[in-house]
């Protein structure tokens, strides 16, 4: 018998100083049997740190939510598509291949990577070259020890509150507060 998802849900405020971006979302989070807690604190931070372009892409008239993930390697981890159902904005977390990012860039309008854990740089320095040429990719790297700590945040239901100033992320609940400075590597 196949495992099935575990859900989460997650209220999140965010504070977005740097865009000018304030809104709640209530989010579900579907985590896969092979998903790790931080994997999915990860997914959720990356939608935070991309909750702006809800407005500064499409002016509200869209819809920012999670993909199939690791249920589905051909859907995005989280994903802003507009209402003509156009994939304005691709998101992955972990170190996806070049083939599925290359796919990615040719079905969205932009695609974000954050990369998270000890083997990023590994992955980076194997991958870099080959991911010159996606123009409409970028790709973040997140600490390790910040992606650690937010697996600390993950509960079957969480109130987080996500500010974001000067590109640091600060996620806290009503126990811990976790900071990520994601470092641009393209």
């Amino acid at each position: 018998m196949a495992l099935k998802a575990t859900i989460f849900k997650a209220n999140l405020s965010i504070a977005d100083i740097d865009h000018g971006y304030y809104a709640d979302h209530a989010l579900t989070l579907a985590r896969h049997p092979s998903e790790t807690d931080e994997r999915m604190m990860i997914r959720l931070a990356a939608l935070a740190l991309q909750a702006h372009t809800l407005q500064d892409i499409c002016n509200g008239d869209s819809t920012l939510a999670f993909g199939a993930g690791l249920s589905d390697p051909d859907d995005p981890d989280a994903s802003l598509t507009d209402f003509t159902g156009h994939k304005r904005l691709w998101i992955e977390v972990g170190q996806p291949e070049e083939k599925p990012l290359t796919k990615a860039c040719q079905k969205a309008d932009q695609v974000v990577v954050y990369a998270f854990n000890h083997a990023a740089e590994v992955w980076w320095k194997g991958i870099e070259t080959k991911l010159t040429r996606l123009d409409k990719l970028q790709v973040w790297r997140i600490p390790t020890d910040g992606a650690q700590a937010l697996a600390q945040l993950a509960q079957r239901s969480m109130q987080l509150q996500a500010t974001i100033q000067e590109g640091v992320l600060t996620l806290s609940d009503d126990k811990a507060t976790v900071e990520i400075e994601a470092l641009r590597w393209k």
